[in-house]
């Protein structure tokens, strides 16, 4: 009898095509992936501030590492969109909490393409030996392309922004925010490799010690390296201390119209510098060498308005010490910036900076005739702000205070540079009124906390209506305020003027893992070629 049929098997090795996948089966298995980049994109926005959940990075790029693994570009192209909007959409959704949803969707969507383009590149490079390595390099070269495009960029979610409460925080110290982040990033993919030869291993019984050396390395030398690190951080006085008063005023209502009280926010502020010069008085609080206040606590221009002027040395003579003043501020060619001013008890004002990081579409409308097609909201922002150009560090007391006004704080040249113009201490200056009690408050502060690691400064964050906040050069958190309340900070700091590493080395650290990037990716390019190549010889 002759056999008509032959075996699963015997298909097998005759060539046979196996029997087409369901309708529902193509479905399933292009969503599992799918969900799987979405759900590790949120899981890594949980590793955000304000939770103190920094290891949960870790698991959400290893599962993001088995989802590009092995992939074609496009897959990644697609998969890491999705990725990018998991992570993006509830990290920036304070953006939309005055002005609507359609701000923060164009926001979330346009730097989840950065995200996307970042993934074809890992799944191009998945196949190469040390593919966390390559993985890592490409994620930070993301990173330096959203900090610097479009409009001046927006490095806001930098993997190291969540790390300020984590195991790889001294890191910072070493080599900045580009070495944090790629340290965690490396740890994320290790541990995904760690897990892929583990059960290689068990399947084939045939261990590859190159591949497994390699991601245990990925997993080892990123911890290895912060516990290394750790002797940088420090809080020893190098130059003595200093008594600092941070000052939070409170504004009278929250949201983009607490600029129509402007008047009322300045007197916030004198009223509590008050308090705070009655209580040094009756000696329940130290004086303060020098006192900060927040962004915007005068946006009345005191040197055009004799009112606003008169309140303003009111309270730096009744406090008796120098006061940074944020302000709004029209130069004689009719230019605005936004400006700090440092007033003397004495003297008046004796010296200004005029923030240069400026906030797209919020301090100025790019492409103001096209966006104003799609959008009335361009009305609200009737004058750009100017850029200033010069670091600001201001010496108040005898102490050289370096300035890195709110939004400053995520940009790294933007505090680096006061620092090495001599900063002792940083203040970051902020007004966080526009976003009521979102987590954007929180965000910022973690990032005040990476630079004071990142430069070994003492950070004070003054805020119009919270969290203002005391930060030590170790990272730690001293003091702080809570939201919407009237309150001020005083504390004595040390002062610092030794440079870290980050401080010195500058931009090299994110050159050098840029250009690594960029050898991994021409590597898998050069090899994706050949293999084609060699496709069509046969």
């Amino acid at each position: 009898m002759t056999a008509t049929t032959t075996s699963a098997a015997e298909s097998e090795q005759l060539g046979a095509q196996p029997a087409p996948l369901s309708r529902k089966a193509r479905f399933l298995r292009a969503l599992v992936p799918a969900a799987a980049s979405a759900l590790s994109g949120v899981l890594l926005y949980v590793s955000f501030p304000p939770r103190t959940l920094w290891w949960l990075a870790l698991p959400a790029f290893a599962v993001f590492a088995r989802v590009l693994h092995g992939r074609g570009w496009k897959a990644g192209l697609g998969l890491g969109y999705l990725f990018g909007l998991g992570f993006l959409l509830p990290l920036l959704v304070w953006t939309g909490v005055e002005v609507g949803p359609g701000p923060w969707l164009a926001l979330a969507a346009i730097e989840a393409m950065f995200v996307a383009l970042v993934a074809a590149g890992i799944a191009a490079v998945s196949k190469l030996p040390g593919y966390p390595l390559w993985a890592a390099a490409l994620w930070i070269a993301g990173e330096a392309a959203r900090a610097r495009v479009p409009f001046s960029g927006f490095p806001w979610g930098k993997i190291a922004f969540g790390q300020a409460d984590g195991v790889f925080l001294p890191l910072a110290a070493l080599g900045g925010t580009p070495v944090l982040g790629f340290a965690v990033v490396l740890c994320g993919f290790g541990l995904y490799e760690v897990v892929r030869q583990a059960l290689d291993l068990r399947g084939s019984r045939v261990l590859r010690r190159g591949a497994a050396a390699a991601a245990l390395l990925g997993v080892v030398v990123p911890v290895a390296g912060a516990f290394a690190a750790r002797p940088l951080v420090s809080d020893d006085a190098e130059d003595g201390t200093a008594t600092v008063a941070a000052v939070q005023g409170n504004v009278p209502q929250a949201g983009l119209e607490f600029n129509a009280q402007r008047r009322a926010v300045l007197d916030h502020h004198v009223r509590e510098t008050q308090r705070l010069a009655d209580r040094v008085k009756a000696g329940k609080t130290e004086q303060p060498d020098f006192v900060l206040w927040p962004e915007n606590s005068s946006d009345i221009d005191p040197f055009t308005n004799p009112d606003a002027r008169a309140a303003i040395e009111r309270a730096a003579k009744a406090i008796d010490a120098p006061v940074s003043v944020g302000g709004v501020v029209e130069s004689k060619d009719g230019k605005l910036y936004n400006e700090q001013i440092l007033w003397d008890p004495r003297k008046g004002p004796t010296d200004t900076y005029d923030k240069r990081q400026i906030q797209p579409f919020g301090e100025y409308i790019p492409l103001r005739g096209i966006v104003g097609f799609f959008s009335s909201d361009v009305g609200m922002v009737r004058q750009d702000f100017s850029r200033g150009t010069k670091p600001g560090v201001f010496t108040m007391a005898g102490t050289k205070v370096g300035l890195a006004t709110c939004y400053e704080a995520a940009f790294d040249w933007a505090v680096r540079d006061t620092v090495t113009h001599g900063a002792q201490l940083i203040s970051v200056p902020s007004n966080n009124a526009t976003f009521d009690r979102s987590e954007m408050t929180y965000q910022q502060l973690a990032m005040s906390r990476i630079r004071a690691v990142e430069h070994s400064r003492t950070v004070t964050v003054p805020v119009t209506s919270g969290v203002s906040a005391i930060i030590m050069p170790d990272g730690r958190v001293s003091q702080k305020t809570k939201w919407f309340t009237a309150d001020s900070l005083v504390e004595e700091v040390p002062l610092r003027s030794s440079q870290t590493p980050a401080t010195r080395l500058g931009t090299l650290p994110e050159g050098i893992l840029v250009l690594i990037a960029a050898g991994g990716l021409g590597w898998a390019v050069a090899g994706a070629v050949r293999d084609r190549r060699a496709r069509q010889a046969r």
